[in-house]
């Protein structure tokens, strides 16, 4: 079994299969997402479409619907949710590109490429501002207050991150509670609004939320592991981008604590210095010392968590859509 590899059994089907059950949803969310992106700035429609149709897996708002219909949602306000995720998420995406000077994002030229740093971060807090205009026709205070703080909590990862930035003495444990902040926060968000759409119980919503709190985390760990070992033209961005920006993600945290002194001296300066020129080195110590199955175990086990946490929701089609995906998590090549 090679570090990206998973328990999926070869039955079980793919992300495609999956979005594809939930196509006429989606195909609604999309459409509210095309209604609430008009603007009558015309830069803000020509970038906002941009990003919004820029690729990806669409699957922070998927979450959304499939948390709803495991409850037997009737109604339509999950699809502006799954909307308002997908905003700020988006959001995101700009405001990350800005800061970490990237090039390339989904296999296209990200929109501060094409447009400049100012339009991105700009449009980002369109985006925002446009979430949050859609949050209240909700008309729910409790998924105000979940949004706000994830909103919130996203930010702050977001500057913890910064601030790890060429700092080589960066924690295992700093390190998850970045991307527990950064990444998993909206996972989780996603994941619990579905509960609370339809009044579910204080135990079936904190499993949901629990749920995508470990899917999202598990998320980010095969990406931070695939910056390591992917090709550019499959991982849809630049490989080495987090070395190149100084990120001390957990391959490299632990091919540091487990390498040799001289290794750990070569991870070290990668770090701090930033940049390409160590990469072929770096990758050759992270694959010797076996970082990235550990990264590929670490990332597993948040996912079995995910699937454990699914237990106290009752079975359904949406249950069992939700499990494939987190073993998906963990098996994927972009």
């Amino acid at each position: 079994m090679s570090e990206v590899e998973s328990v999926k059994s070869e039955k079980e089907p793919g992300f495609d299969d999956v979005m594809a059950v939930a196509g006429d949803d989606m195909q609604a969310v999309n459409t509210v997402i095309h209604q609430r992106l008009a603007s009558e700035v015309a830069l803000v429609n020509q970038l906002s479409h941009y990003i919004v149709n820029s690729g990806g897996k669409r699957l922070r708002p998927l979450l959304v619907l499939l948390s709803a219909r495991c409850f037997n949602y009737q109604g339509d306000l999950h699809y502006l949710l799954a909307a308002i995720i997908e905003f700020i998420h988006t959001a995101t995406l700009l405001h990350d590109d800005v800061v970490d000077e990237s090039d390339m994002r989904r296999g296209n030229e990200t929109a501060n490429a094409l447009f400049g740093n100012a339009a991105s971060v700009l449009v980002g807090d369109f985006l925002y501002s446009r979430a949050f205009e859609m949050m209240v026709d909700v008309n729910d205070m409790r998924v105000m207050q979940i949004l706000a703080t994830t909103t919130n909590v996203i930010a702050e990862g977001e500057v913890m991150q910064l601030m790890n930035v060429h700092d080589a003495d960066t924690t295992e444990e700093n390190y998850l509670q970045v991307i527990h902040c950064k990444t998993a926060k909206l996972f989780e968000a996603a994941s619990q609004l579905g509960a609370v759409l339809c009044k579910r119980s204080a135990q079936e919503e904190a499993a949901m939320a629990a749920y995508g709190r470990y899917l999202g985390s598990a998320f980010q760990l095969i990406d931070d592991l695939m910056d390591y070992t992917a090709d550019s033209e499959t991982m849809g961005k630049n490989v080495g981008d987090d070395l190149a920006e100084g990120k001390p993600t957990l391959p490299l945290i632990y091919a540091m604590r487990q390498g040799s002194e001289a290794q750990a001296s070569v991870i070290r300066a990668a770090i701090e210095e930033g940049g390409y020129d160590r990469i072929d080195e770096v990758q050759a110590i992270i694959q010797h010392t076996g970082a990235l199955e550990y990264t590929a175990q670490k990332a597993r086990e948040q996912a079995e968590l995910a699937i454990a946490e699914l237990a106290a929701i009752p079975d359904s089609e949406a249950k069992t859509l939700l499990e494939n995906i987190a073993r998906l998590s963990v098996n994927r090549s972009h």
